[in-house]
């Protein structure tokens, strides 16, 4: 949803009260360490996250491509987030010729997107043509009851488990999974927080 203010066009999402916020951010800053050369960012959104790629990791990568399925939220990241290692374009995650169409990446990111996809089958493949060799995959999910099975949200599919999510990546060489709580995110071989909400993996091909 975009509220207008009257002043200027500001995504619901972006509002300082919106307490998923400081998590969505914090994701993007974790990952940059891993980020080099040609990027690609799955569902990006209103495009905050691939700014703060394209800022702060502007000598390591050749450019960033968001891209997202809502033509609304496209139109707001290209006026709000321009930048010139930056692009937003209007595509489905599971569209097969995806990959025809924009090539090979060195990293691609997925936040929160996993749980919302019904071919997960198809998602997971094109991530794997869409990186080129060595290439380095950043993706984050919510836990919950497991696939196949109702969760609180009525815009996510499934919400898998810790087991079924750290099963998900067994085609890539190397696998390193994290927690997730707030701002916080530690590895999960020695993480010590209480409660572990979210999952994500650093995978690479």
């Amino acid at each position: 949803m975009i509220e207008d203010t009257g002043e200027r066009i500001i995504p619901e999402q972006m509002k300082i009260t919106n307490e998923l916020l400081i998590e969505h951010i914090a994701r993007y800053h974790f990952a940059v360490p891993q980020v080099y050369g040609r990027v690609l960012d799955f569902a990006t959104g209103v495009g905050y996250g691939a700014h703060v790629i394209a800022k702060k990791c502007k000598k390591q990568i050749e450019e960033i491509i968001g891209v997202d399925i809502d033509p609304e939220v496209i139109k707001y990241a290209r006026g709000q987030y321009y930048h010139p290692l930056s692009s937003y374009q209007v595509e489905d995650v599971t569209d097969t010729t995806l990959p025809e169409k924009l090539g090979e990446f060195d990293v691609i990111l997925s936040f929160e997107t996993i749980e919302h996809i019904e071919n997960e089958t198809q998602f997971m493949d094109n991530i794997f043509r869409l990186l080129r060799p060595g290439g380095t995959l950043i993706l984050s999910t919510p836990f919950g009851e497991g696939k196949g099975k109702t969760c609180g949200s009525p815009f996510h599919v499934h919400q898998m488990t810790e087991n079924e999510f750290m099963h998900m990546f067994d085609k890539f060489e190397v696998r390193d999974f994290y927690f997730q709580n707030g701002a916080l995110i530690e590895p999960v071989k020695t993480a010590q927080m209480v409660h572990c909400p979210l999952g994500i993996v650093i995978a690479k091909k």
